[in-house]
């Protein structure tokens, strides 16, 4: 690993950072207008519906231009977004915003990997490139938490004498602004190397064309489809178990928004741990040997149904975040792979978040639909450990299937 990599590693945790602290900001400042529950969860859907829309354009921009710039300009309009929850615009719209960018964003930060590093360093580098956003989703919730905890940040304002010109979630946001800006300075130092995949032609109809061809392409491929189901599984399961968290924390630890926000940082650290194993143990041809990895994650996620003690809540969770770093990122390192034999490291990538996307924003309504209907937090918890387990459980059966023919 060189200094062009970790130029590229120190963007990434500076932007992801962002993302996450974001996050949490948006959450409170939700709660300070007094939105319904069920706002929450819309959040991240407003968030990630750019990702689905924009997958057949972003994939090609990636490619057809210097990855650092590109993800220069995503963070750019991630800026561009912070500005609009600050001036007032309703921050499931603003939210959406800094989702165009991430949309963008995600083909370049994952595709210059695959330009940049030989085969047999995908694997270190998606457990370097994992643990970085790891570290970043834990700085990012500690952070978030911190600077949304009116006790902390309440009496700091009145110092400042801005109390009563800007609230405490407003004043988080204008921190992470700062990040995002942080994010794309490093953007301009990172290695610039030629396009990876020039189109014949840029019409619309030409790059939706173009994206189904690369969307079959992968998903016939049989490693590429093992791959991408896992990480469209993971991610959607990810997305949505994160903020059911949040409730579970409420009712059986009894801890407030930011208490529960610090505890989400326990899984991260999880993750972290089982991508650092997988870096170091996991080949890129043994990656779906980690499949099981997955069907005990989801009974694991059962469990926490019966804890009410704080300590033992940490340790499940950094179990359970261990189990999905130690599957996810070795799948993810030979998506990557096949996608950059089969078609370009952007198309694939955009292939691999339209698909992880969809994922998550029909899990995420199957969550507001529960919450709304009064399901109780504990019925929500099983029923998602369960798909977890089920799910993982047919790919694997799937997968054998395929190795016997």
């Amino acid at each position: 690993m060189n200094r062009g990599f970790y130029t590229i590693l120190t963007a990434q945790f500076f932007s992801a950072l962002a993302d996450n602290a974001l996050l949490f900001a948006a959450i409170a400042l939700l709660m300070n207008l007094s939105a319904p529950d069920w706002h929450v969860p819309l959040l991240q859907q407003f968030f990630i519906v750019s990702y689905i829309l924009l997958a057949p354009f972003v994939g090609a921009f990636a490619d057809a231009l210097p990855k650092g710039r590109v993800m220069f300009v995503s963070n750019a309009v991630k800026v561009a977004g912070c500005l609009a929850m600050l001036l007032g615009m309703q921050p499931l719209y603003a939210y959406a915003i800094v989702g165009l960018g991430a949309a963008a964003y995600s083909p370049a930060k994952y595709g210059i990997l695959t330009e940049y590093l030989p085969p047999s360093l995908l694997v270190r580098a998606n457990s370097w490139m994992e643990g970085a956003t790891v570290a970043a989703i834990i700085l990012g919730a500690i952070l978030g938490g911190l600077l949304i905890n009116p006790a902390l940040i309440g009496p700091r304002l009145a110092d400042w004498q801005l109390d009563g010109i800007i609230s405490v979630p407003q004043f988080a946001i204008v921190l992470i602004l700062l990040l995002y800006l942080a994010a794309a300075w490093i953007n301009l130092y990172i290695p610039r190397l030629p396009p990876d995949h020039a189109l014949a032609k840029k019409t619309p109809l030409f790059l939706l064309h173009d994206f189904w061809h690369a969307f079959r392409l992968l998903w016939k491929d049989p490693l590429g489809q093992v791959s991408l189901a896992v990480t469209t599984l993971f991610w959607g399961v990810g997305a949505t178990l994160r903020l059911v968290v949040l409730a579970w924390a409420a009712f059986n630890l009894k801890f407030d928004l930011a208490q529960a926000t610090q505890l989400t940082a326990i899984v991260a650290i999880g993750i972290a741990a089982g991508a650092a194993v997988a870096g170091k143990w996991v080949r890129l041809e043994d990656s779906v040997r980690v499949l099981p990895a997955g069907i005990v994650l989801g009974f694991a996620v059962v469990t926490l149904v019966f804890v009410e003690d704080w300590r033992v809540a940490a340790l499940m969770l950094l179990f359970i975040g261990a189990l999905s770093g130690y599957f996810v990122v070795p799948l993810n390192a030979l998506l990557q792979h096949r996608g950059h034999l089969l078609m370009g490291a952007g198309h694939s990538i955009a292939v691999q978040n339209f698909n992880e996307n969809i994922g998550i924003l029909v899990l995420l309504g199957i969550y507001a639909l529960m919450v709304g209907q009064g399901v109780h937090i504990h019925g929500v918890v099983v029923g998602f450990g369960l798909f977890i387990s089920m799910a993982m459980a047919v790919i694997w059966r799937m997968h054998r299937h395929d190795e016997v023919r």
